[in-house]
């Protein structure tokens, strides 16, 4: 879950879990109920912990985690406010076993709703090669400074520790207005622009200032985005059809794009019709690219398209084993999660796809018990899932899969050892995890650290040929919990949440040692640190590249009239080191 930070002078932390799923939190709540055991020990899901979360669209999703004003257990509470306690970094002294009761009673009425995205730009990180020579770093947090050699078998990366690694804020994007809770997902970097989902459009801002440099109206709102983007800048979308009207918030998601992030422009749109006589439209709910093919997944099945044309290659059809592809995973290949069968005994298939007609390479049927199944990694094929619903955030195991349908390795993560999470009904949603090397990249659980006040974790990799430990892991440090965002040729780019009284880091990780470089450190001023840490780390959107770091929202919340007591809500936040 999302990381905690605590003030020793009040024994009371300074973050806070999302208001909906992908909403930036409001800033102060208690860290997590009861002490917790000591990394390497089996550890009890918190009280409260949700289920594998639906899909974004469901009506009646709720806000958890906001108290009426003067509610509040006895204490005090930075800005007068209580959150619902969850584990994470930074935090302090352990709550009473009285207070972890009242805490667990509280959450047990708290439902948390929804999903993320977890991106990762082009192979380049998404931006403008930096071709600056590599200079000494300060560091901290259990880091090294120096060169990110890239010693791992994916070779060098290209991002490089700058000569001054404290960062400025470059800039803050407040939420837009709305009329009800509204799916932001999806983010990218270019060369000049970060393009972020505003209401009904897409917008691309100035990378440095924060300025708009164009806009792209839309008939309705973006609901699904694909993490991959093509050499030249394209990236698919999907979204509704029209704008919402009261009382009818949510509107289908039909139609599919392209979208030029250079420029703008949307290249041009489709939806399509099933297969079983009707008008209606297939409704979608994610979506995804690989090489020149764009795919759509939902609940009515998937459908393929021509990035640069956007013919249909394919769509959904019906056959007598009642079979449908939910969802592809996209990048380096592509690859279907294809569930067969009735609704209590389903049989969900990865098979990989021919991107130009969808034929199926292969095929590999996962274990029973399996409704759902995400693709971390198409190549090496990577799939995680929750095994008979025993993981407390959607993944109770990665199965490594070799381009013949083989099994390589199953890999055990239950929830409550590592913070990977995966959505439970999209594809291509798993975040906190990273593929590269031949090897998976997890953060542990948030643990006691060596202070009297913070918890620390680690970030540690496993063998996809064998599915064993690799040696080695990657300390946070004191006070600090990392997890990674995307792999950097051989390096993995991580991101460091910070303790109360400092800024937040981005290292880059060798794969091979796991040694440490240090490529930004933010301020640690409050506003700042508040800002930043206003964000949920289990659903917000993190992208770096090039000495910046952005941070973005996936959903925001209903507005009301009590929002304002919450703290300041963004739809991003931008630092930089770069000039």
């Amino acid at each position: 879950m999302d990381k905690r930070t605590r003030d020793p002078q009040y024994a009371t932390p300074k973050a806070q879990p999302p208001q909906a799923p992908g909403q930036q939190p409001t800033y102060g709540y208690p860290q997590a109920p009861g002490q917790q055991p000591a990394y390497g020990y089996p550890q009890t899901p918190p009280p409260g912990q949700p289920p594998a979360q639906p899909g974004y669209g469901y009506p009646g999703q709720p806000v958890p985690g906001q108290y009426p004003q003067g509610q509040y257990p006895q204490g005090q509470y930075p800005q007068g406010q209580y959150m619902p306690p969850q584990p994470g970094g930074g935090g302090g002294k352990k709550l009473s076993t009285q207070m972890q009761i009242i805490i667990a009673a509280s959450l047990a009425v708290v439902l948390i709703v929804g999903g993320g995205i977890w991106f990762a730009s082009k192979d380049d990180g998404g931006g403008k090669k930096d071709e600056s020579k590599n200079s000494s770093a300060g560091t901290s947090g259990g880091s090294t400074s120096g060169d990110t050699g890239g010693t791992a078998a994916d070779g060098p990366g290209k991002e490089k520790a700058p000569a001054n690694i404290n960062s400025k804020v470059a800039f803050q994007l407040p939420e837009p207005a709305r009329a009800d809770i509204t799916s932001v997902k999806g983010s990218w970097i270019t060369d000049k622009a970060y393009v972020k989902p505003g209401i009904n459009s897409l917008v691309g801002y100035d990378a440095a200032k924060g300025t708009p440099l164009w806009t792209l109206p839309l008939p309705g709102q973006i609901c699904a985005s694909s993490r991959h983007v093509s050499e030249d800048n394209k990236a698919a979308i999907v979204f509704e059809a029209t704008k919402r009207v009261a009382p009818k918030y949510y509107q289908p998601c039909t139609e599919v794009g392209v979208v030029d992030l250079s420029t703008g422009k949307l290249l041009w749109s489709k939806s399509v019709k099933g297969t079983t006589g009707g008008d209606e439209k297939i409704r979608f709910t994610e979506v995804t690219q690989s090489g020149t093919t764009v795919a759509a997944g939902g609940t009515d099945g998937g459908a393929a398209f021509d990035l640069t044309s956007g013919a249909v290659r394919w769509k959904p059809t019906v056959n007598a084993e009642r079979c449908y592809d939910m969802g592809y995973g996209g990048g380096p290949a592509l690859v279907a999660v294809r569930k067969c069968g009735s609704y209590d005994n389903p049989q969900v298939i990865i098979q990989g796809l021919n991107p130009a007609n969808g034929a199926p390479a292969f095929s590999y049927k996962m274990p029973a018990g399996v409704e759902y199944a995400a693709i971390v990694s198409t190549k090496p094929l990577v799939v995680a899932a929750d095994v008979g619903d025993t993981g407390s955030r959607g993944i109770s195991d990665f199965f490594s899969i070799d381009e013949k349908g083989t099994l390589k390795a199953k890999i055990p993560a239950a929830g409550d050892k590592f913070q990977a999470r995966c959505g439970s009904t999209e594809v291509e949603t798993c975040q906190k995890v990273v593929v590269g090397n031949g090897r998976i990249y997890l953060p542990t659980a948030d643990h006691e650290g060596g202070g009297d006040y913070g918890d620390t974790n680690e970030i540690v990799s496993f063998d996809l040929a064998t599915g064993k430990p690799a040696s080695g892991r990657a300390d946070a440090g004191d006070r600090y919990t990392m997890f990674p965002l995307r792999m950097d040729g051989g390096n993995v780019i991580a991101y460091k949440w910070p303790p109360y009284d400092k800024g937040s880091q981005v290292v880059s990780i060798d794969g091979s040692t796991l040694k440490q470089t240090v490529l930004m450190e933010s301020p640690a001023d409050k506003p700042v640190h508040e800002a930043e840490t206003s964000f949920s780390s289990d659903y917000a959107e993190y992208r770096y590249a090039n000495g910046r770091l952005y941070i973005g929202a996936t959903l925001m919340s209903k507005p009301s009239s009590s929002s304002s007591s919450f703290g300041k809500k963004y739809l991003a936040v931008a630092f930089s080191t770069a000039d």
